[in-house]
């Protein structure tokens, strides 16, 4: 597609443009400029008030499923239904992410991931960039929403052979550094370009930094599901907000981090060290009901999920709304959030020479968003996805 979209402001690396616009072609960003200079001929020209804005495609490095569908669901229509309904919401990459569950249903997922990733179906809405492997290597006191009688102690010929599987499409692991082995695989993962996830972790201090030094680089839902600080045991919440090596993921949906606590995180780790995530499970764009979470029931009620004893089990939180809230817990500015939920992440997955930005010659996955931040549409590699009324 040949694609001109102007009139409104474009972020770009260097700074917001006013009433510019993006050339696209060929799927890719081929012209940043003033909207009077984009002169070059085009299939179509889509001209938006000067109050919008032009971001780059987020990146959601942690997110289940949505409309019904679960990335362990393993199946084509699952992955394709994901992909397309996330488009929707701005979110032009994801990470599949699995969970703790039987081996054999997440080699079925592994599977399914790496046949989608390899048909034309992956062009289609959001680009599955690999899987985060959920689970299950985490620790059984802190299994949020996870299945804690399908823990495994991380192993690495079991990393091997689910890496096989995938066709190397993993490309992050939550784990539990304080569990047996763990720094084998921690260093395993460093070794495979593989990002070690500290999370669902009882973890001490003192082995938080251990795991930190030995590779483990990211955070996973940073605060949710992990020891947190105390002032004679400061725990893997410290070592993680401490250390400039880790990369920290939140979710801000309102209801998992209190507004306190996100502007405490900004604060110590800075705009560029935060992955805005959904952590979203199968419920998110239903009603309210009862829903199915790595074989477990969740209530949807309001906007939270939670199993029956109260415990959080996912969100149905979509990326402009972490955005919004980002803004409203802290007042930063609107470039640093989106900084948060395209260009981080990027970085943090190794892929930001094509992605988490708009420039010239990078893939052509943007989002127009309205004065109000909400999605009029979205390009995902040059190919115009959705317009919501």
């Amino acid at each position: 597609m040949n694609l001109i979209l102007k009139g409104l402001q474009v972020y770009t690396e260097q700074g917001i443009l006013k009433q510019a616009g993006v050339h696209v072609q060929n799927g890719l960003i081929e012209k940043i400029d003033q909207a009077s200079a984009l002169d070059v001929k085009a299939d179509e020209v889509l001209e938006f008030p000067d109050n919008y804005h032009l971001v780059p495609g987020f990146i959601d490095c942690h997110t289940h499923g949505v409309k019904g569908f679960d990335v362990m669901d393993a199946t084509a229509e699952a992955l394709t239904t994901i992909s397309q309904a996330l488009a929707a919401e701005g979110t032009t990459a994801y990470l599949a992410t699995t969970m703790t569950a039987e081996v054999q249903q997440i080699e079925n997922a592994l599977t399914a991931v790496r046949h989608h990733m390899a048909s034309p179906a992956n062009t289609m809405g959001a680009k599955i960039l690999g899987v985060h492997l959920e689970g299950p290597f985490l620790a059984p006191t802190k299994m949020g929403a996870q299945r804690g009688d399908k823990i495994i102690a991380p192993d690495v010929s079991l990393m091997q052979h689910w890496q096989k599987i995938s066709g190397d499409a993993i490309k992050l692991v939550t784990l539990a550094p304080e569990q047996p082995h763990s720094e084998d695989l921690i260093r395993y993962l460093k070794q495979h370009h593989i990002i070690p996830s500290i999370g669902h972790t009882n973890a001490t201090y003192a082995e938080a930094m251990t795991a930190i030094e030995a590779g483990c680089c990211h955070a996973t839902h940073l605060f949710n599901a992990m020891r947190g600080m105390h002032q004679r045991e400061p725990g893997a919440v410290t070592a993680a907000l401490l250390s400039d090596k880790v990369m920290a993921e939140l979710i801000l949906d309102g209801i998992h981090l209190h507004p306190a606590i996100v502007q405490l995180v900004l604060k110590v780790k800075g705009k560029d060290k935060i992955v805005l995530i959904t952590d979203a499970m199968r419920a998110k764009c239903l009603q309210d009901g009862y829903y199915d979470l790595g074989g477990q029931s969740v209530q949807v009620k309001a906007g939270q999920a939670t199993l029956a004893d109260g415990t959080l089990a996912g969100s149905v939180l979509e990326m402009p709304s972490a955005i919004q809230n980002m803004l409203k817990f802290t007042g930063c500015e609107l470039s640093d959030a989106i900084k948060m939920a395209s260009e981080n992440p990027a970085k943090a997955l190794g892929i930001f020479q094509r992605k988490g930005s708009i420039a010239v010659k990078k893939d052509a996955d943007l989002v127009v968003l309205d004065e109000k931040l909400r999605v009029v549409l979205t390009i995902c590699g040059g190919k115009r996805n959705e317009i919501q009324s």
